[in-house]
């Protein structure tokens, strides 16, 4: 915020207005480029009105155009000569300071803002030179900072003589597409930091409005000037952006603002300008800043499912819904619109069973409204396996697991424990499915050809059915393997069409093979001759059962010397080999057995690191902060018992600390929202202090005797947590 002057210094943008109009008289020719325009509010509040582009069912994202299109480029304006340079600027502050004298800082910001061509004549590094590319915007980035950093600390009247300038430029009338110059003045508005407050609400809220408006192709050349931006500099015009949104969705004080209805376009306006940014940080590897600094948790607090809804039903129409643009939507939000989407599929599902039941006259039965799996623990794969395929038509309702032989009753518990056992027998080395590579800690899809790849359309129907029943798994698949799950994310109604392909890199089969992955980076970093050194082809060899096959990257490849010309080719050609094209049937069975389970809309709302938290949670354990959100029954948190439970707790190595989160809630995975959303209850059980602790993984509960000492309870409950296999009734 604002933080010299009197409190109230913008107590209103209205208040400013107010006077700023009494002043009207002064008005002269509008066109005229640095004369100083006066508003009305009416005059602030009438721009153009900003058309939103919405994809039915698609996300919405600044797409990156060719770098050789070019918007149509109208004739720049000839600027004024401004000599002032930072130094210049600096000297100035310094004196004012010490002075008391701000007429020579006042006059500079005064003069600076008053239009947008003062602010290119003021900030563009060369003001002969066009600055029409992406790759360079023209703009003297330190200048912009300089003289940002500074404006906070200046007088009142000096901060409000920006504000008007700004109010002038945006005010002035358009003739034909925007120039380079405009953009340019765009880009170092938004940078002003006198926007986090809320009484310039009204000013940012018309800035948004008209670079959301702009042509796709002005768009692009904003997405690529952005990505020039600071790290600290990017992340604070986010940040001011997100936080614009939460304040018109839940302003502290609602009067500070126009009312709702007249001002829809408010947050429309900000999260097309937000798209822009999440663009820019996604043309750069890595991201100038995390995905999830994007993420808005004020929309965790509104009517997700509505939002949800919207999307689906008005598409195509200018119906705004924040689900167009789901990088805003955190994964905690973005859980409960999945978990709430699956409810109503298996509620839908069950209720046609029912029908179906009854229209053919036959008596219903409580157990056709779930999936039931009745398994053997000495038989788990197989009979899962077999239970699934005989049991596709029914997928999609409630899962429930019965151990043969056990007298478990499932409530959640003996679910997690069939996902956990399982996973765990499929992904051994000697199932032959999948590959473990040691140096990457991940597994991979096994490339070896076979006759039948249902097997692996199982296993995805088996992941996908942890997430619609919201379970999380040990799974070490690569990051490459959810972004290849998403390709694409609705399942294509031509069949012919091929699934599972997406855009690999070297980044990619880093994350899988790292020594191989090193060895083509040597490649394509030597200096020497590689075609002589190397003695290469575009032919590339494989053992499948300890036969060495060989594998063309192109045709004719074994005839094409790998050369500095065309390396570049090779590693691509043989990481979309590795990562494609020879595990295509594996994954593409993989693919459609996921899809079968999960095929909602609401995966297009994911990225690829998101389904991979909604899968597997997260690995890292707080177990003081499961200690602070613990609930109590027959215990007090400061008795002696609970006293002596978190002391061995905390000081319980990574392994037994897992293996007690596996005892209690029947996975040693944290879910999506961390340790507090396991709801984890500790309860006095009046047995015998001989006894071991016992838990209820249906619903985290663990009920621990009162033992004498933190030396028997440590005993006990290492016993208890590392024989935790099999269920029983109490």
């Amino acid at each position: 915020g604002l933080e010299r002057g009197a409190k109230n210094q913008f107590s209103t943008f209205s208040n400013f207005i107010t006077t700023v109009n009494q002043k009207k008289e002064g008005i002269g020719n509008r066109n005229s480029p640095t004369q100083h325009v006066i508003p009305n509010i009416k005059n602030v509040r009438d721009l153009p009105p900003i058309c939103l582009d919405v994809r039915q069912k698609q996300r919405i994202s600044v797409d990156t155009l060719p770098q050789e299109l070019k918007a149509p480029v109208p004739p720049e304006p000839s600027l004024p000569i401004r000599t002032k340079t930072v130094k210049d600027f600096q000297d100035d502050v310094e004196k004012a300071k010490s002075s008391g004298d701000w007429k020579a800082v006042h006059d500079f910001y005064s003069t600076t803002f008053d239009s947008f061509l003062e602010i290119n004549a003021a900030f563009k590094k060369d003001t002969n030179s066009p600055f029409n590319t992406t790759e360079d915007s023209g703009i003297n980035a330190k200048f912009v900072n300089v003289v940002y950093d500074a404006l906070l600390n200046t007088p009142q009247d000096v901060q409000k003589s920006v504000l008007k300038g700004i109010i002038n430029g945006l005010l002035q009338e358009w003739k034909g597409p925007r120039t380079k110059d405009d953009l340019r003045a765009y880009c170092i508005l938004l940078q002003n930091p006198q926007f986090s407050n809320t009484s310039t609400y009204v000013i940012y809220a018309h800035l948004l409005r008209q670079i959301a408006a702009l042509t796709e192709a002005d768009h692009h050349f904003l997405v690529h000037w952005s990505k020039k931006i600071s790290q600290k500099r990017f992340k604070q015009l986010v940040d001011r952006l997100l936080q614009f949104i939460s304040l018109r969705l839940f302003p502290a004080k609602p009067e500070e603002f126009p009312p709702m209805v007249k001002c829809t376009w408010w947050i429309p306006s900000a999260a097309k300008v937000l798209s822009l940014f999440n663009a820019a940080n996604s043309l750069i590897s890595p991201p100038i800043i995390s995905y999830t600094e994007f993420y808005n948790s004020t929309l965790d607090h509104i009517d997700l499912m509505e939002e949800y809804h919207n999307w689906q039903c008005y598409g195509n129409s200018h119906r705004f819904s924040f689900c167009q643009y789901p990088f805003i939507i955190s994964i905690a939000a973005k859980k409960v619109i999945i978990q709430r989407d699956s409810e109503q599929q298996m509620i839908s599902i069950a209720r046609q069973s029912l029908v179906d039941k009854v229209s053919r006259r036959q008596k219903p039965d409580m157990n056709m409204l779930f999936l039931n799996m009745k398994v053997r623990r000495t038989h788990l794969v197989s009979d899962s396996l077999d239970e699934l395929s005989r049991k596709r038509a029914d997928l999609k309702k409630k899962l429930k697991v019965t151990f043969v032989g056990e007298a478990g009753l499932d409530m959640g518990g003996l679910t997690k424990e069939w996902f956990l056992l399982l996973i765990r027998q499929i992904f051994h080395p000697d199932y032959g499915m999948f590959t473990y590579h040691k140096d990457s800690h991940c597994h991979w899809f096994s490339s070896f050809k076979c006759d039948n790849y249902s097997e692996f359309r199982l296993v995805g129907a088996l992941m996908g059915l942890a997430v619609y029943n919201s379970i999380t798994l040990d799974i070490r698949f690569p990051p490459c393997c959810y972004k290849k799950l998403l390709s694409p994310p609705i399942v294509p109604c031509d069949h012919n069409t091929l699934v599972g392909i997406c855009d690999v890199t070297l980044d990619d089969l880093f994350q899988i093979m790292p020594e191989l992955a090193h060895g083509l980076s040597e490649l394509l970093s030597y200096e020497g001759n590689v075609e002589e050194d190397f003695y290469s082809t575009f032919q590339v060899f494989q053992e499948e059962f300890g036969v060495i096959k060989s594998y063309n990257l192109k045709p004719n490849g074994d005839k094409i010397a790998v050369t500095n010309q065309n390396r570049k080719e090779y590693v691509q050609l043989y990481v979309d080999f590795l990562l494609n094209k020879t595990i295509y049937k594996q994954f593409a069975a993989f693919y459609y057995g996921f899809h079968s389970v999960c095929a909602s809309y609401a995966l297009l709302l994911l990225r690829p690191e998101e389904v991979e938290i909604l899968v597997c949670g997260s690995p890292e354990l707080d177990m003081s902060a499961l200690q602070r959100s613990t609930q109590y029954e027959g215990y007090q948190k400061t008795d002696l018992t609970i006293r002596y439970f978190w002391d061995v707790v905390l000081g319980f190595s990574l392994d037994l600390q897992k293996k007690l989160l596996h005892f209690a809630t029947g996975s040693d995975r944290v879910p999506v929202g961390g340790m507090a959303d396991l709801n984890f209850k500790i309860s006095k059980s009046e047995t015998s202090t001989n006894w071991l602790p016992v838990a209820h993984t249906c619903f985290n509960q663990l009920c621990l005797p009162p033992y004498k000492n933190k030396k028997e309870l440590k005993q006990k409950l290492i016993i208890g947590i590392s024989n935790a296999e099999g269920f029983g009734l109490e």
